[in-house]
Formats: C-alpha cells, sequence, structure tokens
C-alpha cells in the first residue's frame, strides 16, 4: 500500500494532476494484469514502450499513472499523474523506498553459478514456519527485482532475492535497492566474459554485493573458490564474514559425501546428516549456503534436514526426468564452463548400465575466449561420454576437439539447432532405457525443446 505522496518522494517526480493523499495498492508494469486502485508504471524497454498501453491501463480503473511523458489523450480527472525521467529508475526507486520501509532481514544471492537453486533452498528452509519474499523464478534484473521489494509487507518474515548481472554496475545498482543483511557469493566463473572481459572482472562485478550490505553486514562466500581466499582472510572493516565448502576449511563444511539412489548424503561440520534429492553432488554448496543462512537466523540443524530433503530443484537444473521412456539430465536453463564442467563431473559419477550420452548446446557470452574454452571443454566430456552430439556452431568446436582428444568419429554428431538433435536422437541413434542423456546449453539455445518442451 502506497500514497501518491509517497510515490512522489521515492521518486523525485512531479504530480501534473490528482491528489498527494490518493492511495495506491500496489505498482503494475504490465497493463494486461493491471487491478483498479494499482498504480500503472509505464516502463520502456529495447522492444516495447509502456507509454503505448497506458489507456488500456486506465480502462483497468488504476488510480494513478506513473509516465515519463504526459499522454496526448484526455485523461480522467480523477487519476493522478506522476512525471518522471526514468520509469525504470523511478521502479527501482519505488522499490527502494519500500524496501527501507519494511524492517526485515534481507538475504541477497548473487554468483557465477547455483545462484537460483541457492536462493530457492534458502527460501524453502526459512519458510518452514515463516512468511517468506523471494524472486520468482529468475527475476534477478533490473525489473525483476524491484518488482520482487514492491510486494514486501509487514506480514513478511525474512525476503530472498537472488541477483543477476552481466555488465558492470548492475550489482552495485540493484544491492543498493536490497540493502541485504546477509550477502551470498557462490562462485566466480567463466561467465559473461563478452561484457566482464575475465575472471577478475567476475569477480569485482559479484563482489559488489559486500559494499552494499547494512547491518548486522554477514557475508557469506565459497571457501572453495579462490577468488575469495583473501577476502575470507582479510577482515573487511564493519562487516562479518563466514564460509562455507568441501575441500577448504570452513565454518559450514561438508564431509562424508555419498551418492545413492538418486541422492546425495552428506554430514556438515562432521555432526549433523544431510540428503538432497539429486544426482548433482555441486549442489551440497548451494545446501551449505542455505544452512549457514538459516544457523545465523536462528534455525536448528534437524529442522533444516528436513526441509532440505523435500527440496525440489528449480526446473532445468539437472533434475532428472523421464521422456518418451528414456532417462534424461535436464540441465537447460543454462551453461558456462563452470556448470558444464559440474554436470559432467556429476554424470561421470551416476550409475548408468548403459551409455552416457551428451547433447550440448553453445556456451554463449564468453567474449575473446569463446572457441578456447569450447575446445577445452572437449577433455571432460572425452572422458565421460560415450557419445556426444553438439548443438550451434561454437559446440561443433567441442565436437571436433572431441574427436581429437579420441571420442570416436562415428560417435559425434552435430546438429544446427536442438530440434534437429531431438530428431537425431530418436531416429537415428534409438537410445535404450538405461543410457543417461544430459541435455546442456545457453539460455537461447533452446536446448528444452530435445525434451519436447
Amino acid at each position: 500500500m502506497f500514497r501518491v505522496n509517497e510515490i512522489i518522494q521515492a521518486t523525485k517526480g512531479l504530480l501534473i494532476q490528482g491528489s498527494l493523499a490518493d492511495k495506491i495498492t500496489g505498482i503494475s508494469t504490465d497493463s494486461r494484469r493491471s487491478k483498479p486502485l494499482e498504480a500503472f508504471l509505464a516502463l520502456r524497454g529495447k522492444n516495447f514502450d509502456g507509454h503505448d498501453f497506458v489507456a488500456e491501463s486506465i480502462k483497468a480503473k488504476v488510480s494513478c499513472i506513473i509516465v515519463e511523458r504526459k499522454p496526448e489523450f484526455l485523461i480522467p480527472a480523477d487519476l493522478a499523474v506522476i512525471k518522471v525521467k526514468d520509469t525504470v529508475l523511478a521502479l527501482g526507486d519505488i522499490a527502494r523506498f519500500q524496501r527501507q520501509k519494511i524492517n526485515l532481514p534481507v538475504i541477497a544471492v548473487t554468483g557465477s553459478n547455483g545462484k537460483t537453486t541457492t536462493k530457492e533452498m534458502i527460501a524453502w528452509v526459512l519458510s518452514a514456519n515463516a512468511n517468506v519474499l523471494k524472486n520468482e523464478g529468475t527475476k534477478n534484473n533490473q525489473i525483476g527485482l524491484p518488482q520482487t521489494l514492491i510486494q514486501l509487507t509487514k506480514s513478511d518474515s525474512f525476503a530472498v532475492v537472488e541477483i543477476g548481472s552481466n555488465h558492470f554496475g548492475e550489482v552495485d545498482y540493484l544491492a543498493k535497492i536490497a540493502r541485504p543483511n546477509i550477502g551470498v557469493i557462490t562462485n566466480i566463473g567463466l561467465s559473461h566474459l563478452k561484457f566482464l572481459g575475465d575472471l577478475k572482472g567476475v569477480a569485482k562485478e559479484k563482489t559488489a554485493l559486500l559494499d552494499n550490505l547494512a547491518k548486522p553486514a554477514i557475508a557469506l562466500l565459497n571457501a572453495d573458490d579462490k577468488s575469495f581466499k583473501g577476502l575470507i582472510k582479510d577482515k573487511i572493516k564493519g562487516q562479518q564474514i563466514f564460509s562455507y565448502g568441501i575441500n577448504e576449511k570452513s565454518d559450514f563444511c561438508a564431509s562424508s559425501i555419498k551418492l545413492k539412489n538418486a541422492k546425495v548424503e552428506f554430514k556438515v561440520n562432521s555432526k549433523f546428516n544431510f540428503e538432497l534429492s539429486t544426482l548433482g553432488d555441486y549442489n551440497i554448496y548451494n545446501a551449505l549456503a542455505a544452512t549457514a543462512v538459516g544457523r545465523i537466523l536462528g534455525l536448528g540443524y534437524p529442522e533444516m534436514r528436513a526441509r532440505l530433503a523435500t527440496f525440489k530443484f528449480p526446473k532445468g537444473r539437472f533434475n532428472l526426468v523421464e521422456f518418451r521412456g528414456l532417462r534424461f539430465i535436464d540441465d537447460t536453463y543454462n551453461s558456462n564452463p563452470f556448470s558444464l564442467n559440474a554436470a559432467l563431473a556429476a554424470l561421470g559419477a551416476a550409475n548408468c548400465k548403459g551409455r552416457k550420452i551428451l547433447i550440448m548446446g553453445d556456451m554463449l557470452e564468453l567474449g575473446k575466449q569463446k572457441e578456447l574454452l569450447h575446445r577445452q571443454i572437449a577433455w571432460s566430456i572425452t572422458n565421460t561420454c560415450d557419445l556426444l552430439i553438439t548443438v550451434g556452431s561454437l559446440a561443433r568446436i567441442t565436437a571436433g576437439a572431441a574427436r581429437e582428444n579420441g571420442l570416436q568419429a562415428k560417435h559425434i554428431f552435430c546438429c544446427a539447432n536442438a530440434l534437429q538433435a531431438r530428431d537425431l536422437l530418436f531416429k537415428k541413434i534409438f537410445p535404450k532405457a538405461n543410457d543417461l542423456i544430459l541435455v546442456k546449453g545457453s539460455r537461447s539455445m533452446k536446448m528444452e525443446e530435445v525434451l519436447g518442451v
């Protein structure tokens, strides 16, 4: 619930018409979903302009419109109109205002890989006995994160937000809106190199989260990630740093790891038994982050263990699925060298009486290193998979390198798109029920189409 004067205060906008005291029940950015007494905020994007839909929002009986320019048609006299310089920035300003108005612990998650799963695990652990607000899906950008925080109410106990980035400055901007009390950085990997340059650039962008923590300003870092060595060792003024990991000494450490019946079993700090329903043991890192957040916020190990044992992984994140009577690992949401290597390691460790098949799409946004990184991943593929199907021009480079590394040419196939790969799989390769097929590629490669999605 907002008042017009609060929107003016937050955005430094100009009230063109209407009353400062008018009430607003929420903020809508989609005229098709606008409700009576909401404010419609006309966002401008690359492919759309919300100002073209102001009339439609008025028909939905909104009580306020927030625009960069006043509509040329006649507006009802009882409708509040607020003019701002930039509606996208205004959305962030309103979210920041709401976050400051509602005093509750905010947890923010960023990193190169595992953000969404870690965010979902943290929210799942905390929601056992409390209301938790979280980003839906991967709404983690300059639109999605503010849209989430605007929904904060006094009935919420926690907010868990994911912060995404592929350009410099985005983490800093979003963290300044969220003002998290706990900041989790999952890892630093070779992702979005087209815009971030190299590993140091990725680290610089992701660690901007730590510069924007609000009291008690707690940072949670992956002890096994070399990029965090100095940060964990050197205390940052005004911040508390906790670590989690498997190989290095850490505050929350996993050991006694076992893969059994499509489950991962492990101990936390050598005492507490945990299990996850997944084939990917790298998900232990995500669970450790969730466990650390839970402990910091006062939860006990037994209740967290029970919650994580029932956690359902987000779609497209290394899910074991059946399609046409075959076993697939659906890891189609995204791909980069770090996550593909992790997926291949998990595939290699998986129990399989038949062949292990990889259907690999291009890894995108890797900048100048894209061809080199596609060649380098071939070694892991050759040592894990019996058969390789590639999708896209970059993955074709991987196919050539895999052949050079010893994978026989008769076991390598190259396709232009995911639908072609699906047809090839079922019409030429004829996999069997005891085979295990991993499907992975960058988001825009639409690798989910292999699975009929």
